[in-house]
């Protein structure tokens, strides 16, 4: 029997609704069977970054401000270039998550910012796998997927609206993804236990 996956959310919260994604994140992997360690960037601790190193699989989490995901994380990107230069990350699975005030919102710049720094370290994308909800008359606001995003969980929360104000219905799709990732790092274990690599 392989172990269980180990999952660690690299994320930065501005006000904390992106925090209460990162927490639905880490609740789908864990009802799916990984062990998720949750890193918050502005101050990584090296047994943080030990566990980051670790993981199998790192999901990646900002608010979307201006275009892209926040100055936090991105200053906490370019502190990964050592692990870059080593490959330290390589062949780990990635995937992503973003909120903003929004509908729209940019929030697919963010995504893809995340998506190209998963590349850069040769890591494998797991993208949200999940069809577009509320995409016809017959949807709702609280289909998962509500906002129709492919590349990762996204989430829109009024910018004057407190954290408990986060959608139901992107939380769910949070958890959907962190499944997703457990589930996925699950199977890319099992498969080198059975090729024995």
């Amino acid at each position: 029997m392989t172990r269980k996956p180990t999952i660690a959310i690299a994320h930065h919260s501005g006000h904390g609704h992106t925090e209460r994604l990162a927490e639905a994140v880490r609740a789908g992997a864990v009802d799916a069977g990984a062990d998720v360690t949750t890193v918050r960037v502005d101050h990584v601790t090296a047994e943080q970054w030990q566990a980051l190193d670790a993981a199998d699989a790192i999901i990646f989490g900002s608010p979307t401000y201006m275009g892209t995901a926040s100055g936090v994380f991105h200053a906490f990107a370019e502190a990964t270039s050592g692990r870059w230069q080593a490959q330290a990350w390589k062949d780990k699975l990635g995937a992503g998550f973003t909120n903003s005030a929004c509908k729209a919102g940019d929030k697919h710049s963010t995504l893809a910012y995340f998506a190209t720094l998963a590349a850069q370290h040769q890591m494998t994308w797991v993208n949200l796998g999940l069809p577009p909800g509320w995409y016809t008359s017959a949807g709702s606001e609280n289909d998962l997927n509500r906002l129709g995003y492919f590349n990762g969980a996204a989430a829109t929360t009024p910018a004057d609206l407190p954290t408990d104000a986060v959608h139901k219905a992107d939380l769910a799709t949070a958890e959907r993804l962190g499944a997703r990732v457990a589930h996925h790092a699950a199977v890319v274990l099992a498969g080198r236990a059975a090729l024995g690599v």
